[in-house]
């Protein structure tokens, strides 16, 4: 049965002393939230905020995730750090092929390939982003950018490892710019991926790995979106750097 998955992107965001107050402050409203243990709850700060985040949150429900990895195990690739790294200060969670990474740095599909195969094999969950531009949007091409990149990024995956991993659509023109994707385009994106996952894994498989929605989710719009057929969580953005607006999107993800 596949996870409910509420994860925060805190991008390029907070300082020690705000990144200790924030998750903090999640990890206490979680606490008190009936039915958080039916959810994972994920913290992504910068990485040099991991460490402080993850002392936090340590012996409680929430999940401490990682906003980006390198493939390689170790060696002179100054500015990188591994999934060994993340995993030994205690992450579960690694954040792969958001837009941001593809658009701005120029992470390729296969980059992304390299990188959650890397992620799988040391036992981090990657939560692979996947996503078409608006004027691929217009010209129809949502169909084709989402297979391409799904296909690619788990290429190397076995069966029995896919569990494991997860798919965040994201639809570029709805990052950041306060336009949301309506619940038919959510819907069909993600029956869409859904079918992919099928064709690649079979039916079954498909059906355990959590699919998430990603695209200026806040409080007002969460409800509705976590309600639609095969939406099962979010990755959230800004909404994820206030700890009741964070709080309010994981109570619309119990329902």
């Amino acid at each position: 049965m596949r996870k409910t998955i509420i994860a925060g992107n805190w991008k390029m965001n907070t300082d020690r002393a705000s990144a200790s107050e924030l998750a903090t402050a999640v990890a206490r409203g979680a606490e008190a939230l009936p039915g958080t243990d039916t959810v994972d709850i994920v913290l992504c700060p910068p990485s040099v905020l991991v460490p402080v985040v993850g002392e936090r949150i340590a012996n409680t429900r929430i999940r401490l995730g990682a906003q980006n990895m390198y493939n390689e195990p170790k060696g002179a690739f100054t500015g990188e750090v591994s999934g060994e790294m993340l995993r030994s200060v205690g992450c579960s969670y690694v954040i792969l092929g958001h837009s941001e990474r593809r658009t701005l740095f120029g992470a390729s599909d296969l980059d992304i390939c390299y990188k959650v195969n890397a992620a799988e094999g040391v036992g981090l969950s990657p939560i692979i982003c996947v996503g078409e531009t608006a004027a691929e949007r217009e010209h129809g091409m949502m169909p084709h950018v989402v297979e391409r990149q799904v296909r690619t990024a788990l290429d190397g995956i076995l069966e029995f490892s896919v569990r494991r991993c997860v798919i965040a659509y994201e639809p570029i023109w709805a990052i950041g710019t306060g336009e949301n994707a309506t619940p038919d385009q959510i819907a069909e994106a993600h029956s869409f991926i859904r079918s992919i996952l099928a064709d690649l894994y079979g039916a079954e498989v498909a059906l355990d790995v959590s699919v998430l929605y990603g695209g200026s989710v806040n409080r007002d719009n969460a409800p509705a979106i976590m309600a639609l057929p095969d939406v099962d969580g979010g990755l959230i953005g800004g909404a994820s750097l206030d700890a009741d607006s964070f709080l309010s999107i994981v109570r619309a993800a119990i329902g």
